[in-house]
């Protein structure tokens, strides 16, 4: 039989896409996967098949739906464990207030809260971290996989690529993903060599597309005239977008994870941001980094002439 397992995802686009080896792991392990995440987390994740609750804005709206869902899963099973993959202390209480037997690493002050602590792995980067907590749910010992592979639902396929007829009619397109929350130590994750760049490489001649996020659309306008906005695209149909891509260049941001998660040629711009621990996972991917410095202009201009000149 199939042991339920309810996991508590990352809170960022990015680390929910590099968990994707982690859980297919656990699902392969016998886990009947029940996953617990923001809004956005069914539409990125439509294509995989597991059921995604969407977390409640309160915390007693989340305490009663995760109590809802040990009630649902126990029955005849007695009580359901659960994986806090966050090391955030709040996301192991939500699950043990709910009666869940936790599972996670024993940091954030939380240890208590676990009947199950984690062994951390050897790992730096992100996509290992996830996996030991895989391995260490299942008793295993192996290496992280060379890739994501985020599957693509029919219907999210068949938008993307409605949109990109609409934008290039012989389907040869280059998306730029210019946007980045937060920061890393005081330091702007944007590139701020990005629209000079789209400017020079709008003289190669294929379309570029931007699909911005909720309240990138005037940022988009202002600082982008050379490309094409695509808005309010859901982010299945904005990963199918990105796969069908002749190049991704993007900074520090969720949509650069998914371009390589679904296979994109894509070039990482990567400036004060931990590359060993954050950038994006994959051997589609080119990482240029000058840490904690940016990368010149003219060396991602001509990295990117370069693969787009060589078919990749």
């Amino acid at each position: 039989m199939s042991k339920p397992l309810v996991v508590r995802l990352c809170n960022w686009i990015g680390d929910v896409v590099l968990s994707l080896p982690a859980l297919r792991l656990l699902e392969a392990n016998g886990y009947e996967l029940h996953l617990y995440g923001k809004g956005w987390a069914p539409s990125v994740l439509s294509g995989t098949g597991w059921p995604v609750t969407v977390r409640d804005k309160t915390l007693g709206g989340r305490v009663a739906q995760l109590k809802a869902l040990h009630a649902q899963l126990r029955q005849g099973r007695g009580r359901v464990e659960a994986l806090a993959m966050p090391n955030s202390f709040s996301s192991a209480a939500e699950l043990r207030l709910a009666n869940f037997r936790v599972a996670g690493y024993a940091r954030d002050g939380r240890g208590l809260l676990l009947a199950k602590r984690l062994p951390s792995g050897p790992g730096a980067h992100a996509v290992e971290s996830f996996w030991a907590q895989a391995c260490g749910m299942t008793g295993q010992n192996l290496p992280a996989p060379k890739s994501l592979d985020l599957p693509i639902a029919d219907h999210a396929r068949a938008q993307g690529q409605a949109v990109a007829r609409e934008h290039a009619a012989d389907g040869r397109y280059i998306c730029i993903a210019p946007f980045a929350a937060g920061t890393v130590h005081k330091m702007p994750k944007k590139w701020p060599g990005f629209p000079d760049f789209v400017a020079q490489l709008a003289h190669e001649g294929l379309p570029m597309l931007i699909c911005p996020g909720p309240g990138e659309t005037e940022e988009a306008r202002t600082l982008y005239p050379q490309a094409r906005i695509v808005e309010n695209l859901p982010l299945d149909a904005y990963a199918a977008l990105l796969a069908g891509s002749r190049l991704v260049v993007a900074n520090d941001t969720g949509p650069a994870h998914i371009a390589a998660a679904v296979g994109a040629p894509v070039i990482s711009v990567l400036g004060p941001t931990k590359v060993e621990q954050w950038a994006p996972w994959g051997p589609n991917v080119t990482i240029l980094s000058r840490r904690p410095e940016w990368p010149a202009m003219d060396e991602v201009l001509a990295r990117a002439r370069q693969q787009l000149h060589s078919g990749a």
